[in-house]
């Protein structure tokens, strides 16, 4: 059984900060689960593309409000407390912070936690 507090992760290896994202890594690839979960905040008035090329991604929003866009379509949806979404078909995508957003975040390949965006806006596959 893994037990963790959000609070015990925050300022370890586990907590990833960018200029546009941070992202605290509750659950990870050495944990042998098959999946990671990250909490997540994107910064309000901040945008990143992102392209989860390796990995499957279903976001939740818990606080705060903002977009997506996906960019082969220019499709934009909006996002709210309450507010699912599932990148499945490794979407390439813009996603905006209107006000500081929280997002539980599920990754299928799982991360290892200490992942940041690569130019493409790709995590490497471990």
């Amino acid at each position: 059984m893994i037990v963790r507090h959000l609070n015990e992760l925050a300022g370890s290896t586990f907590d990833v900060d960018t200029p546009t994202w941070s992202s605290v890594r509750l659950l990870v690839k050495q944990d042998g689960a098959g999946f990671s979960l990250h909490d997540t905040r994107i910064k309000a008035n901040t945008e990143t593309e992102i392209w989860y090329k390796h990995h499957v991604e279903a976001v939740y929003c818990i606080e705060g409000e903002g977009e997506i866009e996906v960019l082969e379509s220019g499709k934009v949806h909006p996002i709210t407390p309450g507010t699912l979404y599932v990148l499945n078909g490794h979407e390439k995508h813009l996603l905006r912070g209107k006000s500081d957003m929280r997002m539980i975040c599920v990754f299928n390949p799982p991360t290892t936690g200490q992942e940041v965006h690569d130019a493409d806006g790709v995590y490497p596959l471990d």
